[in-house]
């Protein structure tokens, strides 16, 4: 959800439109899932309405139920790129998300227009389903040049996050498989908030939507309880994150796209060594692996995260950057002149300026 948040910006104030809002119903239900949506203030249709509609334009972030609905669709990674980090669940290529089953319904392909990051993502298109490579468009990353336009804010976000002059701010960031941060150690963000001295450090937690999505804020905060107790700091699924990271002074993690996006941004990182069980050579997640310091969670945590570089790069990091969008701040006004496109409609001569990444707001 939160990256069709970042986009219908570029197009909902024009009197022409009218953007609804809806939620795939995939047989099972994620929790909090439609609480969210609701809670944006727009209009949502139920799906069983949504699949009788004509739609003049569909954006997702996800190929759940889009070859269902009526209408040109735009698909948009929902993470760092399409070409994710993590092979398939057997052990094959099929774990990105430019294969015939995921852009194809028998002969024919489903989104309109394929949004994708990077120049290397056309190449592996065009090996793995070259049918969609019509349909293909470099649009970049619009999370990316969000937390990018936050980074001037770094101080009035980590006033928001509670830190107090001189702390450095810990970001500890997890994915949601058997071999993330948290599924290698839940007792992880206790250990840093024991470790690290609170006078010196504040511990930001930032947990993968699926891990609330699947367990329940509830359950989640009751296993996060204690280290709450010690001091640590929850984000919520919906946002933070991004603010979070343009605080950090360090960031620990896994293989996940958090990690990847700090280290684009220049924030010193350390990943799970026990997070490159299932990391695709030649992946994002690979070459940050490299560029980051390993973190070995039956070592001390405390002297792995001092021994990370005092101070952030002034720069994003070239070769992660080149990765994750190789058309840096610029995404939001390619996908605007798309979504134009295909609507028949012409485009707002005003200009399309990023917003930054909003204020986090921790879990109380």
């Amino acid at each position: 959800m939160n990256r069709i948040l970042d986009v219908i910006p570029a197009l909902e104030s024009d009197f022409r439109v009218q953007v609804v809002l809806g939620v795939p119903d995939t047989g099972y239900r994620w929790y909090g899932v439609e609480e969210r949506v609701r809670a944006l203030g727009g209009l949502v249709i139920p799906w069983t309405q949504a699949v009788r509609t004509r739609f003049d334009l569909v954006i997702a972030a996800c190929n759940w139920g889009i070859a269902e609905l009526d209408g040109p669709v735009v698909l948009m990674p929902h993470g760092a790129g399409s070409l994710r980090s993590r092979v398939g669940h057997d052990g094959g290529s099929g774990g990105h998300g430019l294969h015939p089953g995921e852009l194809m319904r028998g002969d024919r392909v489903i989104p309109a227009a394929l949004a994708l990051a990077t120049d290397d993502e056309v190449v592996a298109l065009a090996r793995s389903c070259p049918e969609a490579i019509p349909r293909s468009i470099v649009a970049g990353d619009p999370s990316f040049d969000r937390i990018l336009a936050g980074v001037p804010y770094r101080g009035a976000y980590r006033n928001a996050l509670g830190a107090r002059p001189g702390q450095r701010v810990v970001v500890a960031t997890t994915s949601w498989s058997e071999h993330s941060l948290f599924g290698n150690d839940p007792l992880v963000f206790s250990r840093l908030v024991e470790a690290l001295p609170t006078e010196d450090y504040l511990v930001v937690a930032v947990l993968h939507p699926f891990i609330w999505r699947g367990y329940g804020r509830r359950q989640v905060l009751a296993w996060l309880a204690a280290a709450r107790a010690r001091g640590l700091v929850v984000l919520p699924p919906e946002e933070g994150w991004r603010a979070a990271l343009a605080a950090a002074d360090v960031v620990v993690g896994d293989h996940g796209s958090v990690l990847q996006y700090a280290a684009a941004i220049g924030v010193p990182t350390l990943m799970n060594t026990g997070s490159l069980v299932d990391v695709r050579p030649g992946s994002t997640a690979d070459v940050v692996s490299r560029v980051a310091s390993p973190l070995r969670l039956d070592r001390s945590l405390q002297a792995q995260v001092e021994r990370a570089p005092a101070v952030r790069a002034n720069e994003p990091d070239p070769e992660v950057v080149g990765l994750i969008t190789t058309r840096p701040g610029a995404a939001l006004g390619i996908l605007r002149r798309t979504f134009y496109g295909l609507m028949g409609l012409s485009e707002p001569t005003h200009g399309v300026p990023v917003s930054p990444a909003p204020r986090p707001r921790p879990i109380r």
